[in-house]
């Protein structure tokens, strides 16, 4: 499936999530999911001390595998851009945390997840932030405009992961860094789950493995890059997600058990640029 289609699919999927989450329904295993049985990768990824005072709504339309806000070691006065903020809640975690100069910044392709956004920021009354629509592939910034950048489980839903982490090494300024929660795969992905798209939209399918993530990190630009496994899902997890989807977990056991994980990955932009290009 090419790229524009992929988008499509995924503007589809997350836009009746936003829906859901607005109207108070689709929660499960406490909070963080939106779809129909507990899907063992978005839930309990917050706890309650973190999120006191942000919207029901904001922790409902959560879809990410991680907790990137809580793991980037954002400063004061920073300014950080999340990729594909969805509901919000990682944008405002992250401009608790770098208040009261600095700045969150949320960019999302969905309507119904934009509208939803700027909801819980009046809700939480958390002023430091702004959402922007656009793609992860065509950041609607400016070159050397942003010190972090977050993420959590998007960077899997793009067709085009190449272009989404130079528009990332664009944008942040010298010595900015990636800090991103994505699922990673040991080993290759099974073929039988690349080509079913629940799972890419479920952020399972488009995961790259490890070797491809530094790989891809390293041609973009970026140093100092750091993969660190937070959960790692066994095949009951994997059960979940995948038999209904239709595919035979047990046939599935050997290329499935232990395979999928979240990881937190980290990366820098060079202060010094190694040719005349490289910081543009």
């Amino acid at each position: 499936m090419d790229n524009d289609n992929l988008k499509e699919v995924v503007r589809q999927k997350y836009g009746k999530a936003a829906t859901d989450a607005a109207a108070g329904s689709g929660s499960c295993c406490g909070r963080g999911s939106v779809y129909e049985s507990c899907d063992p990768i978005t839930s309990n990824l917050y706890d309650s001390a973190q999120t006191a005072g942000l919207p029901e709504t904001a922790l409902n339309a959560s879809l990410g595998c991680g907790n990137p806000a809580a793991l980037a070691e954002l400063k004061p006065g920073e300014t950080v851009l999340d990729l594909g903020s969805g509901g919000g809640i990682d944008v405002l975690l992250s401009a608790r945390r770098v208040a009261p100069s600095g700045k969150a910044y949320g960019i999302d392709m969905t309507d119904e997840m934009l509208a939803l956004a700027e909801e819980n920021k009046r809700k939480s009354g958390i002023t430091n932030v702004e959402f922007l629509k656009g793609e992860i592939e065509n950041l609607p910034l400016p070159d050397n405009a942003v010190d972090v950048i977050i993420s959590n489980c998007v960077i899997n839903l793009s067709g085009d992961k190449d272009r989404v982490l130079r528009e990332a090494f664009r944008v942040l300024k010298p010595g900015g860094r990636l800090a991103v929660s994505d699922v990673v795969v040991k080993g290759e992905v099974p073929e039988q789950i690349r080509k079913n798209m629940e799972l890419w939209v479920g952020c399972v399918a488009g995961a790259l493995s490890e070797d491809e993530y530094v790989s891809k990190l390293t041609t973009a630009g970026f140093e100092t890059i750091n993969i660190e496994p937070t959960r790692i899902y066994d095949i009951e997890d994997a059960r979940t997600f995948l038999s209904a989807s239709g595919v035979d977990v047990d046939a599935a056991i050997p290329d499935v058990q232990d395979k999928f994980r979240s990881a937190f990955i980290r990366a820098t932009k060079p202060l010094a640029c190694c040719a005349t290009d490289c910081c543009t």
